[in-house]
């Protein structure tokens, strides 16, 4: 391999810190179709900032779009109520623009032809590169930061972290409808994402180490130019020191934001502390992490998981309740023992693909209707 490898520093952090970043659209009023106002948004909203100076509304690929983002914390509970405050403020300066504020994976019948794209170097080189994929990314999602001390223990947790990516994606699941019909998916965000060459699951490196070789030939052959245009639903964020989760589709509740947050800080806390005690994580082989991905972004919460590399398979929700039994111990030490605890309600309550269906069906297919109720459901 010619040329020095790339090094990539991971500075760690000291605790196993939270922070959240919520992709929230915006809808008009009357029509209920996505509105192109965010510069006007964040005009009204002006430069908002965390206690640590992080932005805390920042811009994405789509002009329809703003990105609810917290400082670093230490619990679930103080990460929620500073992204509830940034989503009161945001919403104070769209109301007066006719804009209401909506977040799922997908939007049930808008246009992405109709949309327009937020001018920059990065966001033009994506569309030049990606074309016809790159605007089709009219797709929103919750990513969670998780500190990490040491980067030795990142892919040993992420590797063990993909068992349960399909839990995390069936009880997000927020995308069953695109351009007005609907898919037949729970998730069809999950499989449109991965379209883009970058994005999809994760290599299993066994170390850092051979991490650093992917990125040197990563940015040799120009495949990327930064770690960021590296869109893996679950990666490294060395400049951060943790590790980020980009499986869930868009979440509409702030209690479902919570709960998926306190199940992924439980996860890899619980993971980082076996590594730390010389445990064996267990992992899957990567068709069998595919599978898994692809029957969660199929069946939702009825999808028949692969559990280990011995070929068992369960239903996602009863292996679920095991997971969150293993990790009582861990969230009463985080503190979000109450958050977790609400993930067993979803499957009873229903999942987002599932309650968008529901009004659909009540309404004879009316998706003005499932905007309404997804208006509704963030506004809570």
């Amino acid at each position: 391999m010619g040329g020095a490898i790339e090094n990539v520093p991971f500075p760690g952090s000291p605790r196993p810190t939270i922070g959240i970043e919520w992709e929230v659209a915006l809808v008009d009023k009357v029509t209920r179709d996505l509105s192109n106002t965010a510069a006007a948004v964040f005009d009204a909203v002006g430069d908002l900032r965390a206690w640590d100076g992080t932005p805390q509304v920042t811009k994405e690929l789509l002009r329809n779009t703003v990105e609810i983002v917290t400082g670093v914390h230490d619990t679930v509970a103080a990460a929620v109520d500073d992204l509830s405050g940034t989503m009161d403020t945001v919403r104070r300066a769209a109301d007066p623009l006719g804009v209401d504020l909506f977040c799922a994976g997908t939007h049930p019948f808008a246009q992405w032809s109709a949309q327009q794209l937020t001018r920059s170097p990065h966001y033009d080189e994506l569309i030049e590169r990606t074309q016809w994929w790159g605007r089709q990314m009219m797709i929103w999602g919750v990513h969670v930061h998780v500190g990490v001390s040491h980067r030795e223990k990142v892919f040993p947790i992420l590797n063990s972290l993909l068992l349960t990516y399909p839990h995390l994606l069936a009880l997000s699941a927020s995308s069953p409808m695109w351009a007005g019909a609907d898919t037949g998916y729970a998730s069809n965000r999950t499989l449109m994402f991965q379209q883009l060459p970058t994005a999809g699951l994760p290599f299993q490196f066994e170390n850092w180490a051979q991490f650093e070789h992917f990125v040197h030939d990563q940015m040799q052959t120009g495949v990327i130019e930064q770690l960021g245009g590296m869109h893996w639903d679950i990666r490294p964020a060395p400049k951060w020191g943790t590790i980020e989760v980009r499986i869930c589709d868009g979440i509409s509740t702030r209690a479902e934001l919570a709960a998926l947050a306190a199940f992924i800080h439980c996860l890899i806390v619980d993971l980082d502390r076996r590594v730390v005690e010389g445990e064996d994580l267990g992992s899957l082989p990567p068709w069998h992490v595919q599978e898994n991905k692809w029957r969660a972004a199929r069946y939702g919460l009825d999808a028949i998981v692969i559990t280990d590399s011995d070929n068992t398979e369960r239903l996602v929700t009863d292996d679920l309740m095991d997971v969150l039994n293993r990790l009582e111990p861990t969230a009463k030490r985080l503190g979000c023992a109450d958050e977790l605890s609400y993930i067993a309600e979803i499957p009873q309550r229903g999942a987002s693909y599932q309650r968008q269906r529901k009004v659909a069906a009540a309404t004879q297919g009316d998706l003005i209707a499932v905007v309404d109720a997804l208006v509704k459901e963030l506004d809570k």
